[in-house]
């Protein structure tokens, strides 16, 4: 494609140059043709997004890979970011773009928590794709309170089965650490919510030093690794386990090192898991822009899906490249085309472990905003209550399906997506979810009762202190 061979000061010389070229012959040497680029009158057409070392940036590498970009106009360098942090950052002080991000980090940032500034996202990436795992020694103990069915066990997995082995290391005085890879990631709530689920507090978070970690009454204790380092940080035994996206649950299958127990698509099905974000200044200033990098990456997400994931050994192949996810090619593929390994030789189709189209999964929806925004309120990153008009206020100040659904219109258009294929009639909110491992039903219209109907977690009128729950002011 000719962004790889471009050079930066020539993009809108060769956009120019594209919209007069009349010979076929010279179309065809640019590798393009005459109606490559779409109607939009684009903003900025250099640009740069970041990316963590993870198969759900899919979207991004097949956009770039199939020429989805260069079709908008648009000339695309993607980089590799070293952690979360440093990627938003990157956002916020305009390196960056935009970015794959954590489906709660445009929230985190836009409520204050950590680092403030004005987040938003036209697009999520995918649906699932995250798994918690845990080292040799803990499957070991683990396997023993799992009831077996033709000598395999039983699936999904409750957290109860780990609770008699964290039990047994607070007897030893030993704490038990868990991994993940950001405090408002999916990573950490997936986590929080099948601990819980089993009974086991997660911890809260609050004033003071284990506040900033979530560790206040906690029965663990979790803690941020990047991604790419979660194998090697459990073999070296400074953690447990993790939570983390792929391929590096089943890298650690691979190597021998632990044992994946859950999925979360087994924690809460079809759940939203990365978007794509930009400052909400950046969305402002180049409308048109955005547009077209929301009809690239809708392009993109539907090639990974189509025809029942046929093109996915395409994408495992794109994707092992280094200076994508790096990864070996059969460490991504096990996952990534259908399967899923758990203990070493126990693979299991999941042909939905991975989506990036169907099922709207592209598509903003608020009522995922909103559950985002419970779970940082369950475990005190969000202090106080609030009432159920903010929840509905903040999701529509972040997520941005109006933006999305027109790029899906102007695909629609130009005859490259089916109108069937995008909830152009929807509200913004699911139906009520019930698929969860603890089977409690989310309804996004009404956060406070749902947040209430949870055993483990703050309660209307609790905040945290540096040593425990408390009652607010108003509550007392």
């Amino acid at each position: 494609m000719l962004s790889r061979f471009k050079s930066h000061s020539c993009a809108s010389i060769v956009k120019q140059v594209s919209t007069v070229v009349t010979t076929t012959a010279s179309v065809a040497a640019l590798t393009f043709s005459s109606q490559a680029f779409s109607e939009l009158d684009v903003e900025k057409d250099e640009l740069t997004f970041g990316f963590i070392k993870l198969t759900d940036m899919a979207p991004l590498a097949v956009a770039y890979e199939n020429g989805y970009f260069e079709d908008e106009g648009l000339f695309v360098k993607l980089e590799a970011q070293a952690n979360w942090k440093v990627l938003l950052d990157g956002v916020i002080d305009g390196k960056l773009d935009g970015a794959h991000m954590l489906a709660g980090q445009p929230l985190g940032a836009t409520i204050g928590y950590g680092t403030k500034a004005h987040i938003v996202t036209a697009f999520s990436m995918d649906l699932n794709g995250n798994a918690i795992t845990v080292s040799n020694n803990v499957w070991k103990e683990m396997k023993k309170n799992i009831p077996h069915e033709n000598g395999k066990p039983v699936h999904p997995i409750s957290a109860s089965a780990l609770k008699p082995v964290i039990e047994s290391y607070k007897d030893k005085g030993k704490a038990f650490n868990m991994g993940m890879v950001f405090p408002v990631s999916t990573h950490n709530y997936e986590l929080r919510y099948w601990l819980a689920a089993g009974g086991i507090n997660p911890g809260f978070y609050g004033p003071g030093a284990s506040g900033n970690v979530g560790q206040i009454s906690g029965d663990t204790y979790l803690s941020v690794t990047p991604p790419p380092q979660m194998p090697s940080t459990m073999e070296a035994g400074t953690i447990d386990g993790y939570c983390v996206g792929e391929p590096w649950n089943q890298q650690a299958v691979f190597k021998g090192i632990g044992v994946p127990v859950i999925t979360d698509y087994q924690i809460w099905k079809n759940n939203p898991e990365k978007v794509f974000g930009v400052s909400d200044e950046w969305a402002k200033k180049n409308p048109q822009t955005h547009l077209a990098v929301v009809k690239a990456l809708i392009r993109a997400s539907m090639w990974l899906d189509e025809n029942n994931n046929a093109n996915r050994k395409a994408a495992v192949k794109i994707l092992s490249k280094p200076n994508y996810v790096g990864a070996d090619y059969d460490v991504i593929a096990n996952s990534m085309t259908g399967t899923f390994e758990f203990e070493k030789g126990d693979k299991r189709d999941i042909p939905d472990f991975n989506v990036f189209f169907r099922y709207f999964a592209n598509y903003p929806f608020y009522s995922d905003a909103v559950w985002y925004l419970t779970q940082m309120r369950r475990w005190g990153q969000i202090a106080d209550d609030k009432p159920d008009t903010w929840y509905r206020d903040m999701a529509k100040k972040v997520y941005k399906p109006e933006i999305y659904l027109e790029a899906a219109r102007l695909l629609v258009k130009e005859g490259k997506a089916k109108k069937a294929d995008f909830p152009f009639d929807s509200n913004g909110y699911r139906a009520p979810q019930s698929e969860f491992i603890d089977n409690i039903t989310f309804d996004g219209t009404k956060p406070n009762a749902y947040l209430a109907k949870f055993p483990i977690g703050l309660k209307e009128g609790q905040k945290v202190s540096s040593t425990g729950l408390a009652k607010t002011s108003a509550a007392k």
